[in-house]
């Protein structure tokens, strides 16, 4: 049978696992002797996550069972293909049905060219899946537990230091927060008051350049309020830095971080 190799490696899991790209080509290299299958070609994806498919290497790879120049695809695990049971079932469905394209791993010793290999391909997929979900729940857990302590997620912020996940006052930034706040209350604008600040020589938390997203973090810290882009006549085009556990999402701006 004619295959397409697929790798794929994300840099933190190669970092963790150590199943790195050449250990993947030389597992599916030394299945398709075994098995005596031709490899057509081996596509790799460098750098991505399995969260979706939309892949360049996948794509392409899949692209090519659909036009008849593989009869298979062959990966050294499963999870190199896709950790989403939703996604696996969708490929299932569309590419890897009896009759059609074969998917075979090495690792899991899967062949869907039998009713055994995709049985086998479900169960696996269905435990994976459960693995993510009770992380992720753990995770969403812990998250609700630092918050009802009374701890601090995210950074300390400018006028502020991080001490046993509370929030202090810092007297040596306290200048400039009150500046902030003396700015703002005469009606001037964020970015007015960001030049402003600049103009004066005032240093932002991390040293960084002033910016009115960045004074709005400092000012919504004033007010109590330390989510991020909340402050009024903030349009910040800048995404924040996401903590997703589960339903529950933290999301701290990238300016409240530089502030």
């Amino acid at each position: 049978m004619k295959a397409v190799g697929y790798l794929r490696v994300s840099t933190d899991e190669q970092a963790r696992s150590g199943l790195g790209l050449e250990a993947q080509r030389e597992k599916i290299e030394a299945y398709a002797r075994l098995y005596d299958v031709e490899l057509v070609a081996v596509l790799v994806d460098e750098g991505k996550s399995a969260k979706d498919t939309k892949r360049e290497g996948l794509q392409t790879a899949l692209g090519m069972l659909r036009s008849g120049e593989a009869g298979g695809l062959l990966v050294a695990k499963l999870d190199r293909l896709t950790r989403s049971v939703r996604d696996l079932g969708d490929l299932l469905d569309e590419y890897f049905t009896e009759g059609a394209a074969a998917l075979l791993s090495v690792a899991e010793q899967v062949d869907t060219r039998t009713a055994g290999g995709r049985l086998v391909l479900n169960v696996l997929g269905a435990v994976s899946q459960w693995e993510r979900e009770t992380i992720a729940e753990r995770t969403r857990d812990a998250l609700a537990m630092i918050q009802k302590s009374g701890r601090v997620l995210g950074s300390d912020g400018l006028g502020f230091k991080l001490v046993d996940g509370k929030r202090v006052p810092v007297k040596s930034e306290e200048a400039t927060v009150a500046r902030i706040k003396e700015l703002r209350d005469t009606g001037a604008s964020l970015r007015a008051i960001a030049h402003k600040l600049m103009i004066e020589g005032h240093k932002t938390k991390r040293g960084g350049v002033w910016a009115a997203a960045t004074v709005a973090a400092v000012l919504n810290r004033i007010n109590g309020d330390t989510r991020p882009g909340r402050h009024k006549g903030l349009k910040s085009k800048h995404k924040g830095v996401k903590i997703s556990a589960g339903r529950g999402t933290v999301t701290i701006s990238q300016q409240e971080v530089d502030a």
